[in-house]
């Protein structure tokens, strides 16, 4: 089935419209319906009836004080070796808590391999990071940005107590750690730092979205007709956009309280095919690079597609500067390249068997063939 330029500005539409940010429950309620609250603590987590809480690790439970300490240290430079990069450098709120570089950077102007990801939701996240099966918890995953070396993001490596002192020596982060950690008797450590900072980011709760209030809540008039297309062909056999961005969060990675189990899923959508041997740019191979797996080249952690119109660039590696770039690729079943990374996609012999194409048009009217370096 050939896609119209009329069904395909309405996907776009759709991925528009319908996941724009419309808060975040960090700093104030959102003006919905009950609240749910989190088993085994008072802490109200201010979402829609229809949406469950996020799990909470037993040694880790929520209360607001924390998520205060949380939210301090993650807008605090004095995270960073140099106090000039904080949390928030490369997650900025209005952005969907990404960045809007092509690869995320830290101290002396390091730059990462990676795009930096979305954090709207990420307590919803079995799995973080582009590409790595073991970084399930982000009280962990708190120690790479502060402590990494490959990038050196915020530079704390080997000046731990140095850091400590520093917050130990501000009288609102005494008394902070004190209110949120009597259990640790308020102390500043690894253990403190990185509960404070993963229970601000299980706060980050983006809902209420218009296609929130069309779907969940019944409105019909809140999104468009043209939405309401982009929506038939989003969930439709012909785009099958849904099979990897699926569930409230739009990804095919997810946990919640009400879950039993965790669903994980990386895939590779032909993104690169360098010489046509399914290769991807060094430092940008997905699984690949842990496994050392053939099969694991190019693949990546589905992203969730929440807030998506105001965190571009997309793709891991940021190559890719528009939505509309994002559906040529999907559109062709992978991307054809010159240049450096010459290949076509469309034949990586590690593809997802998802991938097909939609017989080969591009569906904004634009082909998928340029240069990337």
């Amino acid at each position: 089935m050939l896609l119209s330029h009329h069904r395909t500005s309405a996907l776009s539409l759709v991925l528009l419209m319908s996941v724009m940010p419309i808060g975040i429950a960090a700093d104030k309620a959102l003006p919905t319906g009950a609240t749910a609250t989190a088993l085994g603590s008072a802490y109200q987590w201010n979402i829609p009836a229809w949406l469950p809480p996020p799990t909470v690790p037993d040694d880790n439970p929520m209360s607001e004080i924390k998520v205060k300490l949380g939210r301090h240290l993650f807008y605090d430079e004095r995270l960073s070796a140099d106090a000039t990069v904080s949390c928030a450098t490369c997650h900025e709120q209005s952005k969907g808590f990404s960045d809007g570089l092509v690869r995320s950077r830290g101290i002396n102007d390091t730059e990462a391999p990676r795009n930096s990801m979305t954090l709207a939701n990420v307590g919803y996240l079995p799995v973080l990071t582009w590409a790595n099966p073991h970084m399930h918890s982000l009280e962990f995953q708190a120690l790479v940005p502060l402590f990494g070396e490959s990038p050196r993001e915020m530079g704390n490596n080997g000046r731990e107590e140095q850091l400590f002192a520093t917050l130990g020596g501000d009288p609102m982060y005494t008394n902070l750690f004190k209110e949120a950690f009597p259990e640790h008797e308020g102390q500043i450590n690894l253990a403190t730092l990185t509960r404070a900072l993963a229970a601000f980011q299980r706060s980050l709760i983006s809902v209420e979205s218009p296609y929130d209030q069309y779907k969940y809540g019944g409105d019909e008039d809140a999104i468009s007709p043209s939405a309401k297309r982009g929506e038939e062909l989003f969930f439709s056999e012909t785009a099958e956009c849904y099979h990897c961005h699926q569930g409230f969060n739009f990804t095919d990675n997810l946990q919640t309280s009400r879950g039993g189990f965790a669903e994980i899923a990386f895939h590779n959508t032909g993104l690169y095919n360098i010489d046509d041997q399914g290769i991807y740019p060094a430092r940008s191979e997905g699984l690949y690079e842990l496994t050392n797996k053939a099969e694991d080249m190019g693949r990546f952690r589905t992203p969730s597609l929440r807030n998506v119109a105001v965190s571009a660039p997309y793709f891991h590696d940021g190559s890719a500067m528009t939505l509309d770039e994002v559906l040529d690729h999907y559109a062709a079943g992978g991307r054809t390249l010159t240049g450096q990374y010459s290949g076509v996609g469309h034949d990586n012999p590690f593809k997802d068997s998802l991938i097909k194409g939609t017989v080969g048009i591009p569906i904004t009217g634009h082909p998928p063939h340029r240069s990337v370096h």
